[in-house]
């Protein structure tokens, strides 16, 4: 049996990754004033460029009930089976989108994340792992569902404008965070976003010590394989980050780039470290 391995735009790889391990993605659509561009194809440089100059946020538009039909239908073409990783249904409805679609067709599992950016990747390339070993499309779904909880996603922004331009913060927070030079971070809990420690002072330090905290609360990860995922953090941060987790003792650290969604939500120089933690199994 051929199983596919899919995802959203959203699980932000670059094509040789994508490639490494087989899975095919379906683009969220990015608005820019009066221009529709695609995850993918519209950039994050874009994003920031477009913010810089008109002081909005750009629209994000989830893949839709449409978009998903004919997608799926092609990929049904090549694969017996296709198994999709969906961004968290409590951020999109493209979860509950793609669900109605494999319903209609079958043969499509949809699997709801729980998560964001890399760490849907952490989870896709488990799938994609499990998918060689010639296990079945419902084993998969299975134990990939069981390392959901222990799905580590986190970040550090450089800045909260984005959140407060987005309605997910108070000018207040915002005024205060601009004067005391803090860094929220950020954890992806139970599928939602919250808040988690506040870093101030330099952006670099503030990466270093994020990057120890994040470890030692989340101590028992899988060390296969962690990503450094940024939008446009500066090298030294990119390092520093990287440096911590082979420190820890990750086999593969992956650096990527977030793509324009999870960019226009989270801001320049954001940047995580994304593992799953369960190393016991």
């Amino acid at each position: 049996m051929k199983i596919c391995i899919s995802a959203e735009s959203t699980i932000d790889l670059p094509r040789e990754i994508l490639d490494e391990f087989e899975i095919k993605t379906v683009p969220f659509t990015i608005t820019l004033g009066d221009k529709n561009g695609l995850d993918g194809v519209t950039t994050p440089e874009e994003i920031f460029d477009y913010v810089d100059r008109t002081g909005v946020l750009p629209k994000t538009s989830a893949v839709n009930v449409g978009q998903f039909e004919v997608y799926f239908k092609s990929l049904l073409k090549d694969y017996d089976e296709v198994i999709h990783f969906s961004l968290s249904s409590e951020l999109s409805s493209a979860y509950q989108n793609a669900c109605s679609v494999a319903t209609e067709l079958g043969h499509v599992h949809v699997v709801d994340s729980r998560s964001l950016s890399t760490g849907i990747a952490l989870l896709a390339i488990y799938a994609s792992k499990l998918v060689k070993q010639n296990v079945s499309a419902e084993e998969i779904v299975k134990k990939v569902s069981e390392r959901i909880p222990h799905d580590q996603a986190s970040f550090v922004l450089a800045t909260v404008d984005y959140l407060h331009k987005g309605g997910r913060c108070s000018t207040l927070t915002r005024n205060l965070a601009t004067f005391l030079r803090f860094r929220p971070q950020i954890i992806v809990k139970d599928g939602k976003m919250g808040p988690g420690k506040k870093y101030i002072g330099k952006q670099l330090n503030c990466v270093v010590s994020y990057c120890k905290d994040t470890l030692e609360e989340f101590n028992n990860p899988d060390l296969e394989v962690g990503f450094v995922t940024h939008s446009n953090a500066t090298p030294d941060m990119v390092e520093a980050a990287i440096k911590a987790m082979k420190d820890r003792g990750f086999k593969r650290v992956i650096e990527t780039k977030a793509g324009a969604t999870i960019s226009s939500h989270c801001g320049p120089r954001c940047l995580g470290i994304l593992y799953i933690n369960d190393g016991g199994k």
